[in-house]
């Protein structure tokens, strides 16, 4: 059973450890109010406290619990084990405390860089970079922390002479079995400080229309136009030809395309053009024509290219002017249908000539100056024709 001396060290934890934790939530509670009316006006000290608040909170909690056991149990013959066990736990909550302090002041930079603007070039750009980043610096802070952990342990601070010697080989070893995960990471760095693609980048990949929605150290996800996820690998950008129709800016210049008639009436066309641009806001001012860029099999090709602010805009204006053209041609200008002409009876094989013009004779045209002319070229041998008398050619 155990005596006086241990309930009255019992006694003592359990009051240091709740004198511990009262103390731990009142400096966080003060911490929290102080940072609160340095700034009243700010929303970003919510958004620290919110990310900080836990991890503090641990760090603190563990901090009292650790003092109180050492006032509470100070000859106590498990003292190094517990101590060992308090340490490894202020590492890890030091680790937490540091990674949320860090994604706090990643999301404040990001912050001052909205996406939902027309030029956003420069913040999809810096939201690529930092997500990056960001990975990165926490991949960093748990390996940190998982060797800090690790050289706690008297035997593995032994071996560490050893390993040191054999890291060459174990680097080699390491590199060919996760060679495409390496490959994956540095092309993820790649992609985010060549801007290549960033965050919220328009992207034709494998024939497929889309926005990036996230770019980590080994894959890339695009969101398709139907709302389908495609995630592919980093290397895949860096290895493969792919669209980026935001790389330098968002407005585009799109085309759309009509097979008519040849007594289309380009200019009234024109003119149906400019009245449908005049009245929607998908247009930008910046390109509007109308060209003849083809005139084969009967038909005229007339090619509209309209410009627009971004590639959805541009979408929805092609498929406006493709609809009201449409009912135009087919309700003001019906002769501009496309129509196929086929010509029956005998005119259709017999050459048209012009009244009074003189036969055209050429070097085979039957005629009789025409034979004498390519006899001399070819020395052939006069045939009879069906409709010359006997003796003609004698």
């Amino acid at each position: 059973m155990p005596d006086a001396s241990d309930w009255e060290h019992l006694l003592l934890f359990v009051i240091s450890l709740g004198v511990a934790a009262l103390a731990a939530f009142l400096v966080s509670t003060i911490a929290a109010l102080i940072l609160r009316a340095a700034a009243r006006r700010s929303d970003r000290v919510g958004i620290l406290i919110r990310r900080a608040r836990w991890p503090f909170r641990t760090v603190l909690l563990l901090a009292g619990t650790w003092i109180a056991t050492a006032i509470s149990f100070p000859e106590a013959p498990w003292r190094p084990a517990v101590d060992h066990a308090y340490l490894i736990a202020m590492i890890a909550a030091g680790a937490w405390l540091v990674a949320q302090s860090f994604l706090f002041l990643a999301d404040l930079g990001v912050s001052r860089y909205r996406l939902d603007v027309a030029d956003n070039r420069v913040a999809r750009r810096i939201h690529t970079q930092f997500q990056i980043i960001r990975r990165l610096v926490v991949v960093v802070i748990v390996v940190v922390a998982i060797g800090a952990i690790l050289l706690t342990f008297p035997g593995v601070r032994a071996v560490g002479a050893s390993v040191l010697a054999s890291a060459g080989i174990a680097s080699i070893v390491a590199g060919l079995a996760a060679q495409s995960v390496l490959s994956n990471m540095f092309a993820g760095i790649q992609i985010a400080f060549s801007e290549a693609i960033r965050v919220d980048d328009v992207v034709v990949v494998e024939g497929e229309w889309g926005r990036i929605r996230e770019i980590t150290l080994s894959y890339v996800v695009v969101v398709t136009w139907d709302d389908r996820t495609l995630v592919l690998p980093c290397t895949y950008f860096t290895t493969k030809p792919f669209e980026n129709w935001t790389k330098y800016g968002s407005d585009l210049i799109g085309a759309v395309e009509f097979d008519v008639d040849w007594r289309v009436s380009t200019d009234a066309m024109r003119e149906e053009l400019d009245r449908i641009l005049a009245g929607t806001d998908l247009f930008d001012g910046r390109t509007s024509v109308i060209q003849v860029t083809d005139a084969t099999g009967g038909l005229v090709r007339v090619r509209v290219t309209v410009s627009a602010d971004d590639s959805a805009a541009l979408w929805d204006l092609r498929c406006l002017v493709r609809e009201e053209l449409v009912e135009w041609l087919r309700d003001e200008d019906a002769a501009a249908l496309p129509q196929q002409r086929v010509i029956v009876g005998r005119e259709a094989s017999e050459p048209r000539s012009t009244p009074g013009a003189t036969p055209r004779a050429g070097l085979f045209s039957g005629t009789a100056d025409g034979e004498n002319r390519a006899s001399e070229f070819t020395q052939a041998i006069p045939v009879q024709r069906a409709d010359e008398p006997e003796g003609a050619r004698s």
